[in-house]
């Protein structure tokens, strides 16, 4: 029976050898340039870890969501290139340019901006978003040869560089990802009749860059792959060649013999059908633990695979062992690589009706990371 370290009651042990691994490996498989995606605070698993291990396995550039996450990666001391995306409505540019910090443009208002907080000496680097039928932010067709003549000219007087030029597809089928593929080369083309020459033109994720390959054209945007976690339905992380980078364990907090008929946490949606033993975990809802999993979330204890007894609570939840020894401080595991014998990520996404992005971002900062590199 493998114990818990003394004194800890949970942790998320984040293996940075294994986001390594999992870097060179789509590095070598799309022959292309890496930009890793390090938003929401790395899925979960730290963002400055998790740059440092994909910057080390070759990954060239980096992605966030938001300046706040870019600036967070520059106050560590990191100086790779970064874009972010996603911005305020009228957000001043000046601190981010200031920063080196490269950015996704996705509206007219949005590159007048960049251009105002050009220096004298530095233009402000932007990648040009087009909209190419996802539905959410971009360039909208009608507006391409407006935006990029303006761009051509803020260019041509030290404003700003166009760096790249990308785009979001929808991994809905090959056939729509094609189509909006055919979208974004139009986009191109006419960005290049508009004089701008961007060198880096990128619009797959993880699941494209494995899934299509004539979508990884300059750079592919590694996201959940990079945590060793399968963006397919269909396939496994381990059959993708990729290690799961994140382990949510907990130590096993009080153990109880209590006889059948027994109610097990609130509302007594379980009730123990003969004598048994319960096993409580200091995991919960507030941890990140989706309460939507109750009474079907997977959970290892000593090498065998049991269920979430009752409702998950904020805090903690049970596990009914039934006959099996189990004992105070004992190692209960959540998630991790599946292929040591614990449940994974995508098993607690189908559980909670979610997915496993949303399973390894959701785990809340109560949670100690530890890093590890194997």
């Amino acid at each position: 029976m493998t114990r818990m370290p003394s004194g800890t009651l949970r942790e998320a042990v984040i293996d940075v050898g294994a986001i390594g691994a999992n870097i060179r490996h789509l590095r070598q498989l799309t022959g292309v340039e890496i930009l890793a995606v390090v938003k929401a605070d790395g899925y979960g698993h730290g963002a400055v870890r998790t740059a440092r291990a994909a910057l080390d396995a070759g990954a060239t550039r980096l992605g966030v969501a938001d300046v706040t996450e870019a600036l967070a990666l520059r106050s560590a001391g990191i100086d790779a290139p970064v874009l972010a995306w996603l911005h305020a409505p009228g957000a001043s540019f000046g601190e981010p340019a200031a920063h080196d910090i490269e950015l996704g443009i996705s509206s007219f208002d949005q590159l007048l901006l960049a251009a105002a907080a050009a220096s004298a000496d530095r233009p402000v680097a932007v990648h040009l978003k087009v909209e190419t039928g996802l539905g959410r932010n971009g360039l909208a067709p009608a507006e391409w040869s407006m935006v990029f003549a303006e761009a051509a000219r803020l260019e041509r007087i030290g404003k700003v560089r166009v760096v790249g030029i990308f785009s979001h597809l929808s991994n809905t089928s090959l056939a729509d990802d094609r189509a909006a593929l055919a979208v974004f080369h139009r986009a191109v083309e006419l960005a290049g009749s508009a004089g701008l020459k961007p060198t880096i033109r990128h619009i797959a994720a993880t699941n494209a860059a494995i899934a299509l390959p004539e979508a990884r054209l300059d750079c592919v945007r590694i996201g959940i792959g990079m945590y060793g976690l399968s963006p397919f339905d269909d396939r496994t992380a381990a059959e993708l060649g990729l290690r799961p980078a994140m382990t949510l364990r907990a130590a096993v907090a009080a153990v109880r013999r209590v006889p059948e008929g027994q109610g097990v946490s609130y509302g007594y949606t379980h009730r123990t059908a003969g004598e048994t033993t319960l096993a409580l975990v200091p995991l919960g809802y507030a941890d990140g633990v989706p309460r939507a999993a109750s009474s079907v979330g997977p959970v290892s204890i000593g090498g065998r695979r049991y269920t979430v007894a009752g409702r998950i609570a904020m805090d903690q939840f049970v596990v009914d062992v039934g006959d099996d020894p189990v004992s105070v401080g004992d190692e209960a595991v959540l998630f991790g690589d599946p292929t040591l014998g614990v449940p994974g990520a995508d098993e607690w996404g189908v559980a909670s009706g979610s997915i496993n992005y949303e399973v390894v971002t959701r785990i809340g900062p109560r949670v100690p990371r530890r890093q590890v590199s194997t």
